[in-house]
């Protein structure tokens, strides 16, 4: 394959990359959206884990309790307090 072949494969791929992005543009703002909030979710229970010797609140750090506070928010930290005073 000469250079010509590469640099016409080259301009395609970007092409076709191009559309890709523009086809998948709201699904992956809402999968790094989700993504991220599910980090700020993880950092909001590792902070109530640091201060469960003063506070008493203690969840545990997983990836469903980080998603459910990363996509519920507060209502969700609280939602997961209400669940272990519960149970």
């Amino acid at each position: 394959m000469d250079l010509s072949h590469k640099i016409i494969l080259g301009v395609l791929a970007i092409f076709l990359l191009a559309a890709l992005l523009r086809i998948f543009k709201a699904p992956l703002k809402l999968a790094v959206k989700l993504l991220a909030n599910t980090f700020l979710g993880f950092l909001a229970l590792y902070l109530a884990g640091l201060t469960a010797p003063w506070t008493g609140i203690a969840l545990g750090l997983n990836i469903w309790n980080a998603l459910v506070v990363g996509i519920l928010g507060l209502p969700g930290f609280v939602l997961l307090l209400l669940v272990q005073w519960i149970l």
